[in-house]
């Protein structure tokens, strides 16, 4: 279960995300439960990142929106992330997406929950 995440990071690949949100179901009250909703949160940052690297000119909008709205749900249950993740994330996010509404809202949403005084960055 531990390398399932990497399949995820593929951009694009939403029939994996599908088999993710079956087994975050069968680990709801599990004590795995929260490992594995970081290991997802860190695959969905790199599968950003590997999306804007590789479709620069914004052509998967309805894929990218999808994730964004899988990174802001992680974000908010998990509340910290792996500070790599997000240096890569946020770079490549702001060199490519620097004018994508929902990318900007999602970041600004990430910073209000990271960067608050109890945070890990």
């Amino acid at each position: 279960m531990d390398q399932l995440p990497a399949a995820f990071e593929r951009a694009g690949n939403e029939e994996s995300w599908t088999v993710a949100d079956a087994i975050s179901r069968v680990l709801e009250n599990s004590e795995e439960l929260h490992s594995w909703r970081r290991r997802l949160l860190s695959a969905c940052m790199k599968g950003l990142v590997a999306m804007y690297s590789s479709n620069k000119d914004e052509s998967k909008q309805e894929v990218e929106r999808s994730m964004l709205l899988r990174l802001d749900e992680l974000l908010r249950v998990v509340g910290e992330v792996d500070p790599d993740d997000w240096y890569s994330l946020v770079k490549t996010g702001l060199k490519y997406r620097y004018r994508d509404e929902a990318f900007l809202k999602v970041l600004n949403v990430a910073f209000q929950l990271l960067y608050k005084k109890e945070s890990s960055l």
